[in-house]
This record gives structure tokens, C-alpha cells and sequence, in this order.
């Protein structure tokens, strides 16, 4: 199993519209780690971490998001696996 870790940074109207819940129930689906929390510009920032393919399949859905959003773009980068990090939370 490739495991990897990615940040993504999502646009649009994703705030006060149950994003982070959204993408905390897609990561812990796949039994991802990492977190999600809102930025003071309105986007969504998300880090997420497990199987490649899994990982690839969250971030798909992000750009999909819960009913009530509208994702205008994202923007996706991969980093460096955190080892310490256990499960998928919403930060504050």
C-alpha cells in the first residue's frame, strides 16, 4: 500500500454549509487521518493522509462537496506523511 498525504485548499461558498462534517465523514469512510478547518478567507483547508487511492478518491469528492456548497476550485499539493497522526479530526 502507497500511503501519502495531501493539503487541499477549496473555494467557493464552503462555510456555514456543513463542508468540514462532509469531508470528516468521505476521510473516516476510508479510514484517512489528517484534519479539516475554515479559513478567515472563507475557503476550506483539508489535510489528509492514508492509501493513495483513497486519499485520490477524497479529493475527488471535495471537489464535489455536501449539497448546499458550490466548490469553485481547489488547489491540491502533496506534502510529507505524518507518521503521528492516528485519525481524521475538524479543527477550531
Amino acid at each position: 500500500m502507497t500511503v501519502k498525504r495531501i493539503h487541499i485548499i477549496i473555494s467557493g461558498l464552503v462555510q456555514g454549509v456543513g463542508f468540514r462534517m462532509f469531508v470528516l465523514r468521505e476521510a473516516s469512510a476510508r479510514s484517512l487521518s489528517g484534519w479539516t478547518r475554515n479559513l478567515p478567507d472563507g475557503t476550506v483547508e483539508v489535510e489528509a493522509q492514508g492509501n493513495s487511492e483513497l486519499v485520490d478518491e477524497l479529493t475527488r469528492q471535495t471537489r464535489i462537496g455536501p449539497s448546499r456548497s458550490s466548490v469553485t476550485s481547489i488547489k491540491v499539493k502533496e506534502i510529507e506523511v505524518d507518521t503521528s497522526d492516528r485519525e481524521f479530526r475538524i479543527l477550531t
